[in-house]
């Protein structure tokens, strides 16, 4: 050790050398790439950009080099500041009335000094962070205002179409259009019929041949087309005309009214940023699609994608450019053509900007006829039949009618604001319209049950006539309250308590119940009592809990979640039950936590409803189906005989494990006819075969699939699962019980967690607690590959009539997991509580289902 010191100690150079490594290697010059996904999406965005953004450019009357400049702006500025990559800005076609009418009122210049007030404007909603309010509104408003946007395109292009020019507003439009049809041309005919025969047969093009030519994007096609044909035929029609850059128009300080100037800039702000941020929403429904690339890219941040959406809307307007929005179309083509990065939306507007320059003569040779059949091609598809459906099942038509009709008569401004004053209106008489009915049937199992029936919010408005229907229900008799509704202010809740109160005074009896089977009245926080207001009926196996419902129909639920019995002590527990004394449970199995009636049997004693059933889990089944017959059959009878009439037709078969603290039925929010059931232990699937099979997994497989023709198969797993813990555990050799022969399907699932060169599948934002939870999660992502083998599954899906979706249920934390990535490893995300419905329905927005 002596002579080890002197020597460190005088060797400088080695000292150095042993503290070097410690400290981090100079970083090396990092080196721009663009993957080779991204050029390739970057060209197929171009070609269907090109000819859009003079269309939309025409379509609006502005110099049809605004809409290359917008596209070229778009694409560079908001694609490398916008919060999401993938989504491609550019001139919309949403936005063509809004700037047709600016540009007739104000003029070009002053138009685009609006588009630049309106880009900032959009910069301060991205710093005060409210994008996520702007997907408050209704989607009937949202596809109302797209709807009259495309009927107002629509109607102008056809007078293009025809030969013509068309006139300054929808009404004046259709005026005209008698005059325009007897004095039409037939070379802008000609050529228009073309490029809309283009458009609607090129993408139907069948076989091999078809999928090939089908990369080639239809606009591009049917504009090339007509243009080709127009030139070699020598057909006479107005054709695109680009003035020299030099002498293109900017942007000049705003002149008009005050009032009108602000309401141009907010309705220009408004139109341009939802599209944006429902236009992100849908990229990333998009996205999440493709396997790994939400990983890579990552979710839409909402405000910064206004922010960049604000910066391109100051540039183009600057530059002399038509405002800058989200495009569907193009972010669709974005996604399916492979992009993987920002790259490729910026890459677009390089294409652009060069097209702009050194294309100039060959864009000529269009025709102002082609675009035009093009564009108004997009305004008929923004009248979306499937939003109008959506709309109609919501009992939303009217406020969707009455957008459509006030953005095509009026403006979008002024439509949206009828839309949203209809909204609100509706929503008004809903909250106010309440339907209260009082039934007497003699028939009925409980003799001479009065029954009053609440349908809607129960508010003041309705306590008159509540009180008219409870003033019907004679003194002495047993009265069943179902409220079906999810409100009831102060008002009619001491209404309701009061005439509770005096008529168990009077010995009469009081159930209520509501959607959830048991709800009682109670304030927050109140412990109703048995006897206080509410009389329990006569089964007493549906006691009132400290939270004001009642459990049922599940027994051993109710008894482990609802009060405990005064007499029983924290610590007793029932060896029958099997269950722990966690805080708050009781431990007898079928009779802690009932509460009898006066005259009823005690919950422990023998019954002659449970005769031969032998113990006190007979009894407990006999007790249980009792109450379903009393309280859960009458609700879902109608249903069920509508079942038994035209039989199932489920729309998912659920492949899960046969743990008894899975419900299927409760953690999917499903009844009856809407899961198609699996369960054994560990939810293995097994591979197809005769010798490594299961009949019963694969026959249930191949039933659901090709007779049911399910539309989504989901594999769920669960967290402290005993077959991945007997997996684990297992030793070869040995008595091969069944059990341990069933769980060899699981033997891949140990293999894949095993393997170094995989990564593991987790949950997002944790680590797996420990060894069985990583081994749960792998055998999902396993299940899943499994699931593909099989011959109906792999033709449902090649045919892309069915998804296969990961799930994990995580027991203790009531949290359930979706697999977001269908990648080697596999992660698993929240399923949040906020998830908007109406979002499915936003993914369609403007030229989403356009021909192009």
């Amino acid at each position: 050790m002596s002579a080890c010191v002197p020597t460190r100690a005088t060797d400088s150079s080695r000292t150095k050398r042993i503290h070097r490594p410690h400290s981090p290697p100079p970083p090396r010059p990092r080196r721009f790439r663009i993957a080779g996904a991204d050029v390739s999406a970057s060209i197929a965005v171009f070609l269907i950009a090109l000819p859009l953004s003079l269309g939309i450019a025409l379509a609006t009357g502005a110099p049809l080099q605004a809409g290359l400049v917008a596209a070229a702006v778009g694409g560079i500025v908001a694609g490398r500041l916008g919060g999401s990559p993938l989504q491609v800005s550019g001139p919309a076609a949403g936005l063509t009335v809004v700037t047709a009418d600016l540009i007739h009122r104000y003029g070009w210049r002053t138009t685009c000094a609006i588009t630049v007030l309106a880009g900032l404007a959009q910069l301060g909603l991205g710093c005060l962070r409210v994008a996520r309010t702007a997907l408050a509104v209704s989607p009937a408003i949202v596809h109302g205002m797209l709807a009259g946007i495309g009927v107002t395109i629509a109607v102008a292009q056809l007078h293009i179409v025809l030969g013509g020019t068309p006139q300054s507003s929808v009404l004046a439009n259709l005026r005209a259009l008698p005059a325009q049809l007897a004095g039409l041309a037939p070379a802008a005919v000609s050529v228009s019929v073309l490029t809309l025969t283009l458009l609607l047969l090129w993408p139907r093009i069948p076989g091999r041949v078809g999928r090939l030519l089908r990369k080639v994007p239809a606009a591009l096609v049917a504009v090339t087309g007509a243009s080709a044909v127009a030139a070699l035929t020598g057909l006479s029609v107005p054709k695109v005309d680009l003035p020299s850059w030099s002498s293109h128009a900017l942007a000049g300080l705003p002149e008009g009214p005050v009032l009108g100037i602000a309401a141009a800039v907010l309705t220009t702000t408004l139109v341009c940023s939802v599209q944006s941020l429902l236009g992100a929403v849908a990229v990333d429904k998009m996205a999440a699609a493709r396997p790994g690339l939400t990983a890579r890219v990552g979710r839409s941040n909402l405000d910064r994608e206004l922010l960049g959406q604000g910066a391109a809307n100051i540039v183009s307007g600057t530059l002399g450019g038509l405002p800058v929005a989200g495009v569907a179309v193009r972010s669709s083509a974005n996604v399916h053509a492979g992009a993987v990065s920002r790259n490729s939306t910026m890459l677009h507007g390089v294409l652009v900007v060069i097209a702009a320059l050194l294309m100039v003569p060959v864009l000529e040779f269009i025709p102002l006829a082609s675009l035009a059949a093009l564009v108004m091609a997009v305004g008929i598809q923004m009248v979306s039949l499937h939003h109008i459906r959506t709309v109609t099942r919501h009992r939303e038509v009217l406020v969707y009618a009455v957008t459509t009709v006030g953005v095509v008569a009026l403006g979008v401004l002024e439509g949206v604001t009828l839309g949203i004053a209809v909204a609100v209106a509706v929503a008004l008489h809903r909250l106010t319209r309440t339907r209260i009915t009082h039934e007497h049937d003699e028939h009925d199992e409980q003799e001479g049950v009065h029954r009053v029936h609440v349908r809607g919010q129960l508010t003041f408005l309705a306590v008159p006539r509540l009180s008219r229907a409870l003033h019907l229900v004679p003194h002495g008799s047993h009265v069943v309250v179902e409220l079906d509704g999810s409100f009831m202010d102060h008002a009619a809740f001491e209404a309701l308590q009061d005439w509770q109160n005096t008529h168990t005074a009077q010995g009469g009896t009081v159930e209520l119940t509501g959607r959830r089977a048991g709800i009682t009245i109670a304030e927050p926080g109140e412990t109703p009592a048995t006897g206080a207001g509410t009389t329990p009926p006569a089964d007493a196996d549906t006691p009132p809990t400290a939270a004001g419902c009642r459990c049922r129909p599940w027994t051993p639920w109710r008894n482990h979640q609802c009060e405990r019995p005064p007499s029983a002590p924290p610590s007793e527990k029932s060896e029958a039950s099997g269950t722990s004394d966690a805080p708050g449970t009781t431990g007898t199995a079928g009779t802690a936590g009932t509460t009898a009636a006066p005259g009823a049997p005690s919950p422990g004693a023998p019954s002659s409803g449970a005769a031969g059933t032998g113990g006190p889990s007979g009894h407990e089944l006999a007790r249980g189906i009792s109450a379903f017959q009393r309280h859960t059959a009458p609700l879902v009878r109608g249903e069920l005989a509508r079942l038994a009439r035209e039989g199932q037709s489920p729309s998912q078969l659920f492949l899960t494990c046969a743990d008894s603290r899975l419900v299927t039925s409760m953690i999917t929010s499903s009844g009856p006819g809407d899961l198609f059931v699996v369960r054994n232990v560990g939810n293995l699937v097994p591979l197809p075969g005769e010798e490594s099979g299961d009949d019963s997994v694969a026959a249930a497989i191949e039933y659901a699939v090709d007779v049911l023709k399910v539309r989504s198969i989901t594999v769920c797993g669960h967290s402290g699962c005993g077959a991945m813990q007997a997996l684990l555990n297992s030793e070869p050799g040995g008595v091969q019980t069944p059990l341990k022969r069933w769980l060899r399907h699981g033997l891949p699932s140990l293999e894949r967690m095993a393997d170094d060169s995989r990564p593991w599948a987790r949950l997002a934002g944790r680590a797996p607690a420990d060894a069985v939870e990583q081994l749960c999660l792998t055998n999902v992502v396993q299940q899943l590959e499994h699931l593909r083998a099989h011959e109906s599954v792999a033709r449902a899906l090649h045919r892309r009539e069915l998804e296969l979706h990961g799930m994990y249920f995580h027991v203790g934390e009531a949290q359930a997991y979706l697999l977001t990535e269908a990648s080697d490893a596999g992660v698993f995300d929240h399923v949040t509580d906020h998830v908007t419905d109406h979002m499915d329905h936003m993914v369609d927005t403007e030229e989403l289902r356009s021909p192009a």
